[in-house]
């Protein structure tokens, strides 16, 4: 995902003492049952590598850098629906006053937002939009995301597109994301392939289960009956291309994130593309976001849009939506490199030495 350069560690205190967050500005309040200098982080799960080693760190390195004296107190629920809701239900016992939450399931959080709203707790949904009255919401523009997802593996699949047999591995349906992802990526391959021959939902963006899933797509359709496989992330993508390569199916696969093991599947023509998300500019405009309600000032230029809730029950959130890209091998080099998402050292193990040389990367 596109990752920016200043990506690093920071250790942030999890203790439970609050720490001032700098000299209280104008509009600065503190809100009852709590000091209002603490953010809380909650994000839902570690299977996806991006969020230990991209959006947790760029978040409390840019909080940090806003308000030096600022505590954090993070959270991952590992995919635990109730394990969220107890970590959320903490923050507002303890008295923080702005969250930050990238729920495990939206359709849970609504009563979790409303009792905050009414405590005076400004929550902001990052990545995935919740459901409830939001502070504001910043993530991606979902369904174009999808619609990259769907023309790259068109792309990928060449002249054979209109003749194709494609599988579909799609998100965990609790992830607000993913329905937009799978109608963007609907909307391009419903007109360009012959048909989805095969199509399942994943929960939690397993990649054993979408190992599991491909597999039973090769026994339905058949060694040949699979020209191309659409994989919602790049670490389903991951299982995925293990059950063909046990079967002997060499076809294009795609997915999304950039993750580490993503990129080098792309140099060594295991895998056809993934997208790359501006994670860097999405994770500090939402801790700048976060940063200001806590002192009580306005975001309005932060956002550039307003978006409802997926039941339609919320209106008008203030949201920052960032756009993305496809990338094939060909262009590792001049954005995931190039931006230092990662070094070359990393993505040029010595299983990988060969293709980085072949791809410019050094």
């Amino acid at each position: 995902m596109t990752r920016r350069v200043g990506i690093g560690t920071v250790t942030v205190s999890l203790a439970l003492a609050l720490a001032a967050c700098g000299e209280a500005g104008d509009g600065d309040e503190k809100g009852s049952g709590g000091d209002g200098k603490t953010i809380g982080l909650l994000l839902p799960e570690n299977k996806t590598t991006r969020y230990e080693t991209f959006d947790r760190p760029i978040m409390e390195s840019k909080i940090k850098s806003l308000c030096g004296d600022c505590e954090i107190k993070y959270n991952n629920a590992a995919q635990d629906i109730e394990t969220q809701k107890k970590q959320f239900d903490a923050l507002i016992t303890q008295g923080v006053k702005v969250i930050i939450l990238d729920s495990v399931d939206y359709k849970s959080t609504k009563g979790w937002v409303e009792r905050a709203d009414k405590q005076g707790v400004k929550v902001v949904a990052y990545d995935r939009l919740a459901e409830g009255p939001l502070a504001a919401y910043v993530s991606y523009d979902n369904e174009k995301i999808g619609r990259l997802q769907g023309g790259a593996l068109v792309k990928a699949l060449g002249s054979d597109a209109k003749n194709a047999n494609v599988v579909m591995i799609n998100g965990s349906p609790t992830d607000p994301n993913a329905p937009f992802f799978k109608k963007g990526a609907h909307s391009v391959l419903d007109k360009n392939v012959k048909k989805i021959a095969y199509e399942q939902d994943i929960p939690d963006w397993s990649p054993d289960e979408a190992n599991k899933k491909m597999a039973t797509a090769i026994d339905k359709l058949g060694k040949d009956g699979i020209d191309g496989v659409y994989s919602a992330n790049d670490g389903m993508a991951g299982g995925i291309i293990t059950a063909l390569k046990q079967r002997g199916i060499d076809v294009p696969v795609g997915g999304q994130d950039a993750e580490l093991a993503g990129v080098q599947r792309l140099l060594s023509g295991d895998q056809a593309f993934t997208i790359y998300k501006q994670i860097k500019p999405e994770a500090e405009t939402t801790a700048e976001i976060a940063v200001r309600l806590l002192k009580g000032k306005k975001i309005d230029d932060l956002t550039d849009r307003k978006v409802n809730s997926l039941s339609g029950d919320f209106k008008n959130i203030p949201a920052k939506l960032y756009d993305a890209q496809a990338i094939t091998k060909d262009e590792v080099a001049d954005t995931i490199v190039k931006d230092k998402v990662y070094k070359a050292s990393e993505i040029c193990t010595k299983q990988f030495k060969k293709a980085c040389d072949e791809a410019g990367i050094k």
